[in-house]
């Protein structure tokens, strides 16, 4: 996942200092908030003349057009517009030479996007007030980036507002492509250490599997009465996860069904596979991890492991399934 630092956050560091010690620590890109201020452009021609690190750029602005010729003169990487403050649909040109996102707030529902996919390659998701630095993450978000995922999977996640160490290691399980670190990147004495954080750590445990696991709505799940070997494979087929967990009329996990165990069933009956029993595929006892686990504790418990975790059930105290948690992302967070 790209770290992209937004240079306002260090209020008090003079730009040419701020833009030296970011590029030592080759931070992937400089974040600029522009609250409707056209003044942010000579920063912007600064960072490029002294710098190679792309241009990250919020446009926050009433009329977001007026800064379009500002943006084709400028050295732009990529650059989202606050959604909330248009007045009408905003037609994007295809001249701008650089990456068009579209940033939403926590409360604006992810289908604000669907009349610019043809024009944006991403999304910014604000956690927090767009433009002011030090707010608090808000978890929801973890479930806002699944659902813009499962609706444009072709799209980029950026993500701003609250990201440190903890939040980091989350997103990049998530698959975010980028997030815009502020408040936590300048308030520590070391603007590296904060950056290898963001990057390989994690540091302390707020966060519960519960608050960013998928919840029972978005994955393959069958009762066990109506478990047959043909919607065992059909439920697979159709989530795209490898796997179908199983559970009883109350909820209870029962087993799980993956790729594997499909195929240790086939093998099974390999010289009469007309006759396969959805028996022989199901793993009755699949490790879980339970909702009240933190995420030193999710870490410790996949390191424990005799083999590799692709995915793992979330289960409560009594094993009534309440989700599960996958790390098929996580690899495509880190490029």
């Amino acid at each position: 996942m790209k770290i992209s630092a937004s240079i306002y956050s260090a209020a008090n560091k003079p730009l040419a200092d701020l833009v030296a010690e970011l590029d030592q620590h080759e931070v992937d890109y400089f974040h600029v908030d522009c609250n409707d201020n056209t003044k942010v452009f000579d920063d912007i021609a600064y960072c490029n003349a002294h710098s190679t690190t792309p241009i990250d750029l919020h446009i926050i602005a009433d009329k977001p057009e007026s800064y379009f010729d500002a943006i084709r003169q400028a050295r732009i990487k990529q650059v989202s517009f606050q959604f909330e403050n248009f007045h009408s649909p905003i037609a994007f040109p295809s001249d701008l030479h650089c990456e068009i996102g579209l940033a939403i707030t926590s409360n604006t529902p992810v289908e604000a996007f669907e009349a610019y996919k043809n024009t944006c390659s991403y999304v910014l998701l604000m956690t927090t007030t767009p433009g002011q630095s030090g707010g608090k993450f808000d978890k929801n978000t973890f479930r806002k980036i699944r659902q813009f995922q499962k609706a444009y999977p072709d799209k980029k996640i950026q993500v701003d507002g609250g990201v440190n160490a903890e939040v980091s290691f989350i997103l990049r399980n998530l698959g975010v492509d980028s997030a815009v670190v502020g408040s936590y990147l300048f308030s520590k004495n070391y603007v590296g250490a904060a950056l290898l954080n963001l990057k390989k750590e994690v540091v302390g445990s707020h966060y519960l599997v519960q608050d960013f696991m998928l919840l029972l709505d978005e994955l393959p799940v069958l009762q066990a009465a109506q478990l047959s070997f043909a919607n065992a494979l059909q439920t697979i087929e159709d989530y795209k996860m490898a796997f179908v967990l199983v559970v009883n009329e109350q909820g209870v996990l029962q087993g799980l069904i993956s790729n594997a165990d499909v195929r240790r069933g086939l093998l099974k009956n390999i010289h009469q596979l007309n006759q396969i029993d959805v028996a022989d595929c199901i793993n009755l006892q699949p490790r879980c991890i339970t909702t009240d686990k933190t995420i030193y504790d999710l870490l410790l418990f996949i390191k424990q492991s005799a083999f590799p975790i692709q995915y793992l059930p979330v289960v409560d105290e009594n094993r009534l399934l309440k989700g599960a948690l996958l790390f098929t992302n996580f690899i495509k967070g880190e490029l």
